[in-house]
């Protein structure tokens, strides 16, 4: 397979590397597109694939071209792109907010689907949401997923509006976990403990609950009961949460997450 991957900023890079990683594509048949001259250079520097400054013919060579740049730099290379895109081509975008039918009559091309990974994606241990064009074949959409797979974990949503919900449950996710292990730190802070050992005994704490909601045979209600014992001091935080609102607070901020998603895919 040839990859070309346009924009090669963390979340384009975390996709090249996972890709050489799991070997689904030699060096020389990977094109890293970074309109950044110094940027492009330290690529060359890392030797993670063939490194261009611009768009030419030689993309239209390429079996899977990945959209990685910001949402507002998509009209910088759209013109070049659409001159050199091959029918057969399959055009992967993870550009955030721009819907599928908006990129195939900017490219006028019509294999396209867009994707909303997050930021663990970095480590092989993303989630990402991807919808697909109609016109695309079950071997084409096989590929793409095997490609995605590479960097974490996927969905397939045959409703592509649904991916303005994945965008704000697991795209902007990682920011409201970061947002609580903050709140957890300081208050270990005002409790007495340095910072260094307020962070460890957190982060330990939330890498072991992970492990137990994948592996425990038990309901997320059973685990909270199974250290909230009556009279206890987790039921004594658990009471402050609830009456300060806590969880409604956060699934409010997560649904006016959506709501700006839905709002950016109108433009």
């Amino acid at each position: 397979m040839k990859i070309a991957i346009v924009g090669c900023g963390n979340m384009g890079m975390a996709f090249a590397k996972s890709f050489l990683q799991y070997d689904l594509v030699k060096k020389e048949n990977l094109l890293l597109i970074e309109k950044s001259a110094n940027r492009a250079e330290n690529l060359r520097t890392e030797n993670t694939g063939v490194v261009v400054e611009t768009i030419s013919a030689h993309v239209g060579e390429y079996d899977v071209v990945i959209l990685s740049v910001k949402p507002q730099d998509f009209g910088m290379v759209q013109d070049a792109l659409r001159e050199v895109l091959q029918p057969q081509q399959v055009v992967l975008s993870i550009m955030a907010g721009i819907p599928i039918s908006t990129i195939q009559e900017t490219l006028n091309h019509r294999l396209v689907i867009r994707a909303m990974p997050n930021t663990p994606a970095m480590l092989g241990m993303g989630i990402t949401g991807f919808s697909a064009a109609k016109e695309l074949s079950f071997a084409q959409l096989l590929k793409v997923d095997n490609l995605i797979n590479a960097t974490g974990r996927s969905v397939f949503l045959e409703d592509e509006s649904m991916l303005d919900a994945v965008t704000a449950l697991s795209g902007s996710g990682p920011a409201y976990f970061y947002y609580l292990v903050k709140a957890m730190v300081e208050a270990g802070k005002q409790m007495g403990f340095e910072e260094s050992m307020a962070t460890l005994l957190v982060k330990q704490t939330m890498l072991g609950s992970f492990h137990l909601i994948n592996n425990a045979d038990k309901s997320l209600d059973d685990l909270i009961k199974a250290v909230a014992s009556k009279g206890g001091t987790t039921e004594a935080a658990l009471r402050e949460f609830e009456g300060g609102g806590l969880a409604q607070t956060l699934q409010t901020g997560i649904l006016a997450a959506e709501r700006r998603a839905k709002e950016l895919s109108k433009g």
